[in-house]
């Protein structure tokens, strides 16, 4: 569980990275830090969909 839990935010903390990078470099290319966004939004409301049935299932107590 705990893996699950650190892999997602390693995963958003990668997106948030990539959508920095992407905004402050050269050429701003929105539309890859429009990706990055939504991946980042995406994988937040998995890691709260699990961390919500978890506690729900009694994984968390």
């Amino acid at each position: 569980m705990k893996a699950i839990v650190l892999l997602l935010l390693a995963a958003i903390v990668i997106s948030l990275g990539s959508g920095l990078f992407y905004m402050t470099g050269k050429k701003q290319d929105s539309a890859k830090l429009l990706k990055a966004l939504k991946v980042r939004v995406a994988l937040s409301i998995v890691l709260i969909l699990f961390l919500t049935s978890a506690f729900y299932f009694g994984g968390i107590s």
